[in-house]
């Protein structure tokens, strides 16, 4: 029988607690891979994740962090690593964004050669510049854009050092080079996917639409991070100019960060707090519904790797609404799958307004968008890509 291929991989927060992008593609590569690879996630001590656990077949293991703010985290989760550099054993090793940079430069630093995939989501000194554009100059904000800052260079540094690189769309593969000055041979574009089975269009929405406040009202739906490079201040302007047209229109925020007072401060300033509803975090068996019961999904990030969010959303049959940038018009076909517009709150308003008004059009682009990712994003083939990558950094350092 045919030895399995063993991966370590890293990441600040716990992927089986945590249902954001990053973790999302390491539960559902690792459930994909079952048969040719043993996966063991070393994860932080964050939201009470201190025991060794077996789920789906992924074992996940604590290492030491905080549970407090992202790069105090992060910072302990490197130095615990670090420490266990030689009792972490495995063929090849992956971190994602910067959640392995001690376990690497500790090999390095004593001239180990250890196979190692630095994969790369959002690139965050691209992230860093976006979001330093930010019209919400807050203190908290600035605290962000400064450790934002910190990380991208401890992410330039892994990159450089790391076997090979892993990022989820072109627009990032030329932001590392550019920005991280790196040999682009060396970066591999493995997107992500969405699961075609949770995130799929269904009928008998009522009851979920009664419970956020959205009976018989048109809704458009955002779902992601309340930071600012997801450009929430955008949708509430729109909103402004939305509800002028369309008074009943219900605009609902799923997801939490350090944006969410002041943007709910921000929509009672535009006259628009009675037209939102922020969920904040809701549980993996809720996102299906919400998406099945919006209208239009609105997602405007002013910087992105790629979206998972555009993908569920298309995958649920759901016209999407987006600004043009960065990696966005990759997994969203302009007027075919839903509306690309520059990022400028009046631009917005007029392609929800054009979508809410026009039912036929929403559900040809629900049909096409559906068509799309299943053809070409699904975990499925995200998976089939890494082991591929597993097989291609193993035998580079092999070759050494």
């Amino acid at each position: 029988m045919k030895k399995k291929l063993s991966v370590a991989v890293f990441n600040t927060q716990p992927p089986h607690l945590y249902f954001g992008g990053v973790e999302r593609r390491i539960v559902e590569t690792a459930k994909r891979l079952l048969n040719k690879v043993d996966t063991r996630v070393y994860c932080g001590t964050k939201a009470g994740f201190n025991r060794i656990t077996l789920v789906n077949g992924t074992i996940f293991v604590p290492c030491f962090s905080t549970d407090v703010l992202f790069p105090l985290d992060n910072w302990f989760f490197n130095k615990t690593i670090s420490r266990m550099s030689d009792a972490i054993k495995a063929d090849v090793y992956e971190a994602h964004t910067v959640s392995g940079y001690g376990f690497l430069k500790a090999v390095r630093k004593r001239s180990i050669i250890k196979p190692f995939i630095q994969t790369i989501h959002g690139v965050l000194a691209d992230e860093y510049i976006q979001s330093s554009k930010s019209v919400f100059p807050t203190p908290r904000t600035k605290l962000s854009h400064f450790f934002m800052r910190y990380l991208s260079k401890i992410e330039k540094e892994s990159a450089k050092d790391a076997t090979l690189i892993v990022t989820v769309s072109r627009y990032s593969s030329k932001k590392i080079v550019q920005l991280y000055n790196v040999d682009e041979k060396k970066i591999r574009i493995v997107p992500n996917g969405v699961d075609l089975e949770k995130f799929k269009a269904v009928e008998g929405c009522d009851k979920v639409k009664h419970r956020i406040e959205a009976n018989n009202k048109q809704c458009v739906l955002f779902v992601g991070r309340l930071v600012p490079r997801k450009g929430l201040h955008f949708l509430i302007e729109a909103a402004k100019h939305v509800v002028k047209e369309s008074k009943e229109t219900m605009f609902v925020v799923v997801g939490d960060g350090p944006l969410k007072n002041h943007l709910i401060s921000y929509s009672k300033k535009q006259g628009v707090s009675d037209n939102f509803v922020f969920l904040g975090d809701v549980h993996e068996v809720m996102l299906p519904r919400l998406y099945n019961c919006a209208d239009v999904f609105a997602l405007p990030s002013i910087q992105e790797g790629q979206g998972i969010a555009l993908l569920e959303a298309q995958a649920t049959a759901k016209p999407v609404v987006a600004f043009n940038v960065s990696g966005i018009n990759e997994i969203v076909l302009d007027k075919e799958t839903g509306l690309l517009v520059k990022p400028d709150s009046y631009e917005l308003a007029d392609a929800i307004l054009n979508l809410l008004s026009n039912r036929s059009l929403r559900e040809k682009m629900g049909r096409c968008g559906r068509n799309f990712v299943s053809e070409n994003f699904s975990w499925d083939v995200c998976a089939q890509r890494m082991f591929q990558v597993y097989c291609e950094v193993l035998q580079h350092a092999k070759s050494i």
